[in-house]
């Protein structure tokens, strides 16, 4: 081998090596040098080839001083020759050895190389190949990369990225297998190797602007599978690449990618929706086809003017506000006639100084026909989150449209009339506003020939709502003249005298029968009209009059509940089958979780609720447990939960039934742990504590191990929280724990585990969070305190303060020797 080495060292010049022609006798030096290193990486040894690759890097820095650009040029020049020729093949086997120690510093003395040799882009048609083999091979397509090492996966994605970085624009023939390559790395188990991976494909776009669109398309996939992942800065890269990708790429991917922008704009972490923002202001002003798109991009970028965190509504406006100068810059000669003689705003614009300029403007009523369809959609969405962004989006549109809005107005009083009767008052808070501007841009002769029919036809709470505030936007000199024809129509019986008198009819219907008050009322006639209304029940929808008879009948009807579960119990459990209507389920599970939250007063009035405990849990609360793709299946889930939690917090089931429910529902609700919704997995945590708290030490060894990891898996919830309530309900486990005879058998590998994983949380940047760890790690000290102190001596040097670590090794001091 050495031979060979040498040979290839004294070999004369050919066509493939003219720069050895021009080496300088440093150069001459430093390839015998290399000559005398490389047949180590040739050894049986893995500790001779290890010691070898050592001794290439002393030796290649040594080659390297510090020297004035003049002369660092010079020298890597003179270093282009030996690293191409003789190091860069051996490195690439390297890659592939079998010690991990021996791959990862074959990984770093190939960063080196680039960085030093003179001309980068030569090695990479060797270098990409070799990337390929060990980060997308074949077993990559089944989730198992190549490279086992999370750690090294990350050094070649790196070192992938450093390749494009000093190739630039050399990159574009070898496109495919950079590609490939990212098309596995972005879906990599490890985060760190995602974010690396997102980096390197932002980069590789700006790289090759003029090859990249051919290519561009197939990394959207593995991108839109990364957007939601557990990890904040994952998401945040996945955004920032997706942007350069789009970029620098085909703009027919914009159609995939813009529903999973749209969700991120409900991410609980608001570099999340900064990102997002930033992204989408970007598309709108460089983005190549970015005309055909504004009708999807301007919702995205508007819904986050009203954000709750002042920086990111104030990048929206800012961005909004360059976008509409950019796109005014680009039609000066369509809006001649408006740019020369601008009009002032209306008599009652409600922030005249604050008026979006023309261009905003202009974009809005233009691309307005578009974007109103799917706003009237997702006010009226299953999920509060959608509906509350959708209402704020409209008024936000309406203060840009103007007089404009004047043609699209019955779409707007129509969407404003069922949004205004939603129970979120932040909707409803919403829509006023928007109500309010129809009233200060569009003429009272409009909108009262669309407000008042409908009123006169079918008088709601939700149109007085719309017409008062239409009235309170509307200028007084211009609404006088039609204030005769307004009173007249709230004069009229059917509305004036409309549903706000129920309660005062139920009194006087109580006092006729010579009843004390309602609740006796209800007593004396909720069992039959229960019974009635039963008997329909199968063709209810949320629409059915019986379905909100029913609802008043167990929000209103008190303690008599408990005198009807017979006709109750069955027709929930009917009414709340997955195959039922969606909106009638949620409607219904509002109501039987504020029922079981006082069900003392309610549903077990008389003690006897206890016997439909099994219908309860088993045929209504398992089947909505279930999981089921789609956001109106998430927000039955969460009701279903929120239920469960009122059931067992009531104080009306003993320790042994909740046992039962626990024994049903515990599989459901450790599922549960990992849904979107915030409210779901910090009710699943309490729900969770408190089963273990009435388990005592009954418990089942088998079943009682599967708690603990969906517990700590929560301890990396983007909620505070979250966070809070695993902790807690992680103590409670201990405790379970800690009263079983067989823990030195049964428990010992896992609670070693829990010991690992919860001192590195010992370490979070979150006091509190410290704080409650520390206190579960006391809790559990007892268990194996040896065991304990050896895990946190172990780790006590890497956190970034040991207080905690002594104050932890202190307790298990003070407690007194193991038995």
């Amino acid at each position: 081998m050495a031979a060979l080495v040498a040979a290839e060292a004294a070999a004369p010049p050919g066509p493939a090596e003219a720069a050895e022609a021009a080496e300088t006798a440093e150069a001459a030096e430093l390839s015998r040098a290399l000559s005398r290193l490389l047949p180590g990486l040739e050894a049986d040894s893995k500790l001779s080839r290890r010691r070898a690759l050592e001794a290439l890097q002393r030796a290649i820095e040594a080659a390297w001083p510090e020297e004035p650009a003049a002369e660092s040029a010079a020298a890597a020049a003179g270093f282009q020759g030996p690293w191409a020729r003789l190091l860069l093949p051996r490195l690439l086997r390297c890659l592939a050895d079998p010690a991990e120690g021996c791959r990862a510093l074959a990984a770093h003395l190939l960063g080196l190389g680039l960085r030093r040799a003179a001309r980068p882009r030569d090695a990479l048609p060797r270098l990409l190949p070799a990337l390929v083999a060990r980060l997308a091979g074949p077993e990559s397509e089944r989730g198992r990369p190549p490279e086992t090492c999370e750690e090294l996966r990350l050094a070649l994605v790196q070192l992938l990225g450093l390749a494009v970085r000093l190739g630039g624009a050399a990159l574009a023939p070898h496109l495919d297998d950079a590609v490939r390559v990212l098309r596995c790395t972005l879906l990599d188990p490890f985060a760190a190797v995602r974010r690396e991976s997102c980096q390197c494909a932002a980069s590789l776009a700006r790289a090759t602007p003029d090859h990249f669109h051919m290519q561009s398309e197939s990394l959207i996939g593995p991108l839109m599978q990364s957007i939601s992942h557990q990890h904040w800065k994952v998401r945040v890269a996945v955004i920032e690449a997706t942007g350069s990708v789009i970029q620098f790429g085909s703009g027919k991917s914009v159609d995939d990618v813009l529903p999973h922008f749209a969700q991120r704009l409900f991410d609980d972490v608001p570099q999340v929706r900064q990102a997002v923002t930033c992204v989408v202001g970007g598309w709108l002003l460089d983005l190549r086809d970015r005309y055909s798109f504004f009708h999807k991009l301007i919702p995205l970028l508007l819904s986050n003017l009203e954000d709750d965190i002042p920086e990111i509504a104030l990048a929206a406006a800012s961005l909004w506000e360059k976008v509409g100068l950019q796109w005014q810059r680009e039609n000066e000669d369509d809006l001649k006639d408006k740019l020369d003689f601008a009009s002032p705003p209306p008599a009652h614009h409600p922030s005249p100084d604050n008026r979006p300029g023309l261009g905003c403007r202009e974009l809005v009523f233009r691309n307005l026909s578009k974007i109103l369809p799917a706003i009237c959609h997702d006010v009226t969405d299953w999920v509060a989150g959608t509906r509350v962004k959708a209402a704020q989006l409209l008024a936000v549109l309406l203060l840009h449209a103007e007089d404009h809005v004047t043609q699209h107005l019955e779409v707007v009083l129509r969407t404003l009339h069922r949004a205004c009767a939603d129970d979120d008052r932040a909707v409803v808070r919403s829509c006023t506003r928007s109500a309010e501007l129809v009233g200060a841009f569009v003429s009272p002769e409009v909108f009262l020939k669309l407000v008042l029919p409908a009123l006169k036809k079918s008088p709601s709470p939700s149109g007085l709502l719309i017409l008062a505030s239409i009235v309170r936007g509307c200028p007084r000199e211009a609404l006088r003249p039609h204030l005769t024809l307004i009173a007249t129509e709230l004069a009229r019986p059917h509305i004036c005298q409309g549903s706000e008198n129920v309660q005062e009819t139920m009194d006087a219907l109580a006092a006729a029968q010579d009843i004390d008050g309602r609740q006796d009322l209800y007593r004396e006639h909720a069992g039959p009209l229960v019974e009635w209304l039963a008997a329909s029940h199968h063709d209810w929808t949320v629409h059915s009059a019986e379905l909100l008879q029913f609802v008043v009948v167990v929000n209103h009807a008190g303690p008599a509940l408990g005198e009807v579960l017979p006709h109750l119990v069955p027709v929930l459990r009917s009414c709340l089958q997955p195959a039922r209507d969606p909106q009638m389920r949620l409607r219904l599970f509002s109501s039987l979780s504020r029922v079981l939250l006082s069900a003392k007063q309610t549903v077990d009035s008389q003690g006897h609720f206890h016997h439909y405990l099994d219908t309860v849990t088993k045929d209504i609360l398992v089947p909505n447990l279930q999981w089921h793709a789609g956001k109106t299946a998430a927000a039955i889930r969460t009701a279903a939960v929120s239920c469960l939690w009122a059931l067992i917090s009531s104080e009306v089931l003993s320790d042994e039934q909740i046992r039962k429910v626990q024994e049903t529902l515990m599989p459901q609700i450790l599922t549960s742990l990992e849904e979107d919704s915030q409210m779901t997995r910090l009710t699943s945590c309490q729900i969770i504590n408190t089963f273990l708290k009435t388990s005592g030490g009954v418990a089942d060894a088998d079943k009682l191990i599967k708690v603990y990891p969906e517990l700590l898996k929560r301890l990396d919830d983007v909620s505070h929280e979250v966070r809070l309530a695993a902790t807690s309900a992680l103590v409670t486990w201990l405790a379970c724990v800690r009263s079983d005879d067989d823990v030195k058998s049964c428990y010992q590998s896992h609670i070693q585990f829990l010991y690992r994983e919860l001192l590195v949380y010992l370490d979070d940047p979150d006091g509190t969070v410290q704080d409650a760890v520390l206190e579960v790690l006391k809790a559990g000290s007892v268990l194996f305190p040896e065991l304990l102190a050896r895990e946190t001596e172990a780790v006590v040097h890497k956190h970034r303060s040991p207080a905690l670590c002594q104050q932890l090794l202190q307790h298990l001091q003070a407690q007194p020797p193991a038995q």
